[in-house]
């Protein structure tokens, strides 16, 4: 699909440019069906930049960000309003907005809103917009068609955001000859027998491509044809040749980000099974004398640079990124408002979404992405059909239930899928994740959930697809990791309205029922050296997961499969819980009633919720109610209170589990590591002890850093400095999130951050007094659109 909109651009401006969006200038943004902040490109960029105004350290939260959805995104759950609707409806609100906002050159005549809440949402953006002159953006989603794309554009110029709150550039593959034509041109040449060898470089065509292409048949009809690939992938094996390509850390490369930066791709290990590079590939194409990789990507740059080329080349290889390769902001003005398109009605929409996890399918076979929950489902191993509660009442399903999906102009294909219930998804749409059911992914991602590529064909890739659905009578088991989505009556995850925190900066701790208490049975301890503590911000939290398998990589934590996922056996040692608020709940009176809800939010059409993301590690609780039961001394404090296992004493009772109320412990029940297969020991971290069966794990606060750090510091006679052990997870974060650090710095970050007014302990009322604690969330909503 076209994400960055080049064919709207192309009605907007009269050539092909792409966004760039500058949300630390915009007050006021409103995305329609555009998930920014999760699998959109420069989408870290996005949500570091959106959350620099909204983190606890900066209390004004002073931005808003407005949603409207058909498929619940990161976006639209850490939005301040959201309202879900089908594309169709979006690209209709999205007219009537700009005919209300007195844009010129429009038809009179539009379709009336699709509810009172539609036209209240309408309404309201009219009057706000104009009120941030130069300080709004609009974005347009890939479900919206070229000529609504262009319009968005239209827009950010009337209202004065081009080159403030978004810049345009050449589009980043500008060398790309559009003359040389498409996929869907390729496939018929193959069908009519004009081809006759074809090279395919790290791409999967007979599984993503178009249905309609049939692509597979066309490539039999081709005599010569060379698959390069990591797997023998369904290309591969309708291919004549497949060549085993060198993994991304085993070979030189380069990239391009989605502003335009070149970055070089270095290796990290010598290919471990004789796979070859596409720059190899390529140059054995063209008869290139130079075979190597390094030196074929190393002189296509340093004959861009010019004199000086050696020096910027190490440089490059130092920093990561080439100097100056940015593109350069474009100065464009908008022709006309084009022609909207024609608003046609389906009943039922298919939309088409990579999953957040395997993508494409292009990591159906990494078995951590598997096995990661995706972020608002908790769903491992498996993809499923979304819909809203809505739709689920009017089609007489519920979750697990197997239906029979199939395009209403091409009856004869179709498709088997689960269902899922979701709340905040657009009524009238099913959203199909891609990238499974795969016949040829390899070890782990053969034969995994529904192949929606099925039902995918070229026009899905421009306009809506109608879907019929019929009732199976089957059901589906799924592998869920987090149960529940309600905090059931409890001050899980603590939040306010930007107005409430306005009147009382202390709400998450202003009751004696929030706070820790101040006695205890247990004697203080004093820790004179170190005293290592976290803060996680939960107004900086987008729930994207990565700290998972960020923790995961570090300390060697083993899959365990769908199975034992059902059975509650997870091993992750930091999860991302999510919790339904409802929107309308706009003040702490309402919410306290909401905290408890007899029925879940996905059995409630019509309700509209508000999505809180919590990370949840081990608390590190100075009165640790785990060390209290174990029998052999396993779970401990150390001299700087970090809560330690010693897994040489843990006989696998289990009772530290049982006691603990975060619930944050894992106990290895089965051998999951493999050490018998010689590559795979490259895997592990060997900082980290691979735990065999029957002992119990959980996060550590990475003590591997924190003692190679603690010792090159004492090597130089001094204490380590803030900043300077830094946790897998606090790491890997993308909107810095994460605070670690020594309570016993005043000047550090983490002093600074558990001296905010925000700051509160989770489950304080047990008196654990744990060393992790959290920012409480400030939403920024406009009551006038509850």
């Amino acid at each position: 699909a076209d994400v960055s909109g080049t064919e709207g651009a192309q009605l907007a401006f009269g050539r092909a440019v792409e966004p760039v969006f500058h949300f630390q200038q915009a007050d006021l943004v409103l995305t329609l069906d555009a998930d920014v902040l999760g699998d959109w490109p420069g989408s870290i960029v996005h949500a570091r930049d959106f959350v620099a105004r909204r983190r606890s350290s900066k209390p004004e939260f002073a931005s808003r960000l407005l949603a409207v959805e058909a498929t619940p995104g990161l976006t639209g759950a850490m939005a301040d309003n959201q309202l879900a609707l089908p594309p169709t409806q979006i690209e209709q609100l999205l007219w009537r907005l700009a005919q209300r906002l007195g844009l010129g050159g429009l038809p009179d005549q539009m379709p009336p809103a699709p509810s009172a809440r539609a036209e209240r949402w309408e309404k309201r953006l009219a009057q706000q917009l104009p009120a941030y002159p130069g300080r709004s953006l609009i974005v347009g989603g890939p479900s919206l068609t070229p000529p609504s794309r262009a319009l968005v554009h239209v827009l950010n110029e009337f209202l004065g955001n081009a080159n403030k709150t978004v810049s345009y550039i050449e589009p980043v593959l500008a060398n790309f000859d559009p003359q040389a034509g498409g996929l869907d041109d390729l496939t018929q040449a193959m069908h009519q027998g004009t081809v006759s060898a074809l090279v395919m470089l790290d791409s999967n065509p007979v599984y993503t491509a178009p249905a309609d292409l049939e692509f597979a048949q066309a490539l039999e009809r081709v005599p010569f044809s060379v698959h390069l690939g990591l797997y023998r992938d369904e290309t591969a094996r309708k291919s004549t040749w497949h060549l085993p390509q060198a993994h991304a850390y085993e070979s030189w490369s380069d990239a391009r980000a989605y502003d335009g930066t070149a970055s070089i791709v270095q290796p990290v290990i010598a290919p471990l099974y004789k796979g070859r590079s596409a720059h190899n590939v390529l140059a054995l194409l063209m008869d290139d004398k130079e075979r190597n990789a390094h030196k074929l990507v190393q002189r296509h740059w340093q004959s861009r640079q010019g004199e000086g080329m050696e020096a910027g080349w190490q440089q490059a290889l130092q920093t990561g990124v080439m100097a100056g390769t940015a593109s350069k902001p474009l100065n464009l003005t908008v022709k006309s408002p084009p022609t909207p398109p024609s608003f046609e009605q389906k009943q039922l929409v298919a939309l088409f979404v990579s999953d957040p996890s395997a993508g494409d399918g292009s990591f159906a076979n990494n078995g951590w992405l598997q096995e990661l929950p995706r972020p608002l489902t908790s769903l491992t191993w498996d993809n499923a059909a979304l819909i809203s509660p809505a739709t689920a009442h009017t089609l007489g399903v519920e979750s697990g239930d197997v239906v029979q999906l199939s395009l209403t102009q091409q009856s004869d294909r179709a498709i088997q899928a689960p269902i899922w219930v979701l709340p905040n998804h657009a009524d009238h749409a099913v959203t199909l994740p891609l990238g499974y059911g795969r016949s040829a992914a390899g070890r782990v991602g053969n034969n995994v959930g529904f192949d929606a590529y099925r039902l995918r064909t070229g026009a899905s890739l421009k306009q809506t697809t109608s879907l019929r659905v019929a009732k199976t009578g089957k059901r589906h088991d799924f592998a869920v990791r987090q149960g529940h989505d309600t905090m059931e009556g409890r001050d899980i995850v603590r939040h306010a309205t930007r107005e409430e925190y306005r009147r009382n900066p202390g709400f998450a701790t202003d009751t004696p029922q929030k706070r820790v208490p101040d006695t205890s049975i247990y004697s203080e301890w004093s820790y004179p050296d170190y005293k290592w503590g976290m803060v996680i911000d939960l107004n900086a939290c987008i729930g994207c997961n990565t700290c998972t398998i960020a923790c995961q990589a570090e300390n060697n934590i083993p899959v365990v499969g769908k199975e034992e996922v059902s059975r509650g056996r997870s091993m992750h040692w930091i999860r991302v819980d999510h919790y339904y608020q409802a929107r309308n709940a706009v003040d702490s009176d309402k919410r306290d009633l909401l905290h408890h809800v007899d029925v879940p939010p996905e059995k409630q059409p019509g309700k509209t919720w508000q999505t809180l993301f919590q990370p949840v590690p081990c608390m590190h609780c100075e009165n640790a109610p785990c060390e209290e039961v174990c029998p052999v001394g396993a779970t401990m404090h150390d001299s700087e209170g970090l809560n330690v296992q010693v897994y040489n004493r843990c006989v696998g009772t289990r009772f530290c589990s049982n006691n603990c109320p975060y619930k944050v412990r894992r106990f290895n029940f089965f051998q999951y590591s493999n050490t018998d297969v010689e590559s795979l020991k490259a895997l592990q971290n060997p900082e980290v002890t691979v735990r065999q069966r029957g002992v119990m794990e959980k996060c550590t606060y990475c003590l591997q850093r924190v003692t190679r750090g603690r010792i090159a510091a004492e090597k130089e006679g001094r204490r380590l400095k803030d900043g300077e052990v830094v946790t897998a997870c606090q790491a890997a974060c993308p909107t810095e999130a994460i605070v670690f650090g020594d309570l016993n710095d005043p000047d550090s970050r983490i002093h600074h951050a558990k001296a905010s007014p925000l700051d509160y302990s989770l489950l304080a009322e047990l008196n654990t007094r744990p060393r992790t604690t959290y920012a409480a969330r400030v939403v920024n909503p406009d009551t006038e659109l509850e």
